[in-house]
């Protein structure tokens, strides 16, 4: 039987998403979950890989077992073992050809500024405080530069792995404020390591005036490995937000 399970988590205690050996991992301790409510061992594959400090409001992923419990009942046994910071918030049965990642069709990351001066402390690690001001018209320029298909090769960071193509398509990015938080939501079809860090990495840079949003074109037509010119915004703003089929 394969399961779908949607996954929230507060990533601040884990060293990401994926198994590493010696390190807290939020796949880790899913899988340590299933196998303490099944006596089975199985291999849990979710949509992407989150790094070490970023949030999922709408991760998802599944595994296959030989198990008669109903997925109601996993979803109750999963929950009463797994940590606080980690909630299967549903568990549903999927058809044998269903795969987390490789069947997703696009994902919608958020990623949280404070732009004030005073960051609420349970904001903290949720939120990442920019204290000079920035330009919102700048930033949303640039931030439409990005949509489309393009090579993203200089907003990617080197994931220590062999990546087949660094092409990714993305449908929209908007960036809103409301008091002093600014909220950047961007969806695509799929995101390098670092590549949405970096996207508002460089758009910081931007409503800062020290880079112009043409900049952001020039870089994807170059075609260039990153350099320190696009910077990585820390981790804790990001969340992962909702997965597509």
């Amino acid at each position: 039987m394969r399961f779908k399970l949607t996954i929230a988590y507060d990533g601040t205690n884990y060293s990401g998403w994926q198994v590493q050996p010696g390190k807290n991992t939020i796949q880790g301790e899913i899988e340590a979950a299933i196998e303490a409510t099944t006596s089975q061992k199985v291999k849990l594959h979710g949509s992407g890989r989150t790094d070490r400090g970023v949030h999922a409001a709408g991760q998802v992923a599944h595994f296959d077992i030989e198990t008669r419990m109903t997925p109601r009942s996993m979803l109750f046994a999963l929950n009463s073992r797994l940590p606080t910071d980690i909630r299967i918030l549903s568990a549903t049965r999927a058809k044998n050809d269903f795969h987390a990642r490789r069947t997703a069709h696009s994902k919608e990351y958020r990623y949280v500024l404070f732009n004030g001066g005073i960051l609420p402390p349970c904001e903290r690690l949720y939120a990442v405080q920019v204290h000079r001001p920035l330009d919102m018209e700048l930033m949303r320029k640039g931030a439409e530069r990005f949509v489309g298909e393009h090579d993203f090769c200089a907003f990617m960071a080197n994931p220590q792995r062999i990546v087949e193509s660094t092409v990714r398509e993305i449908t929209s990015f908007t960036i809103s404020k409301r008091g002093s938080f600014i909220t950047f939501r961007v969806r695509g079809n799929g995101f390098l390591y670092k590549q949405v860090r970096s996207m508002v990495g460089m758009l910081i840079r931007v409503g800062h005036g020290q880079e112009k949003p043409e900049r952001i074109t020039e870089l994807l037509d170059c075609k260039a490995e990153r350099t320190a010119r696009v910077p990585s915004a820390p981790p804790q703003g990001l969340t992962l937000w909702k997965v597509w089929y």
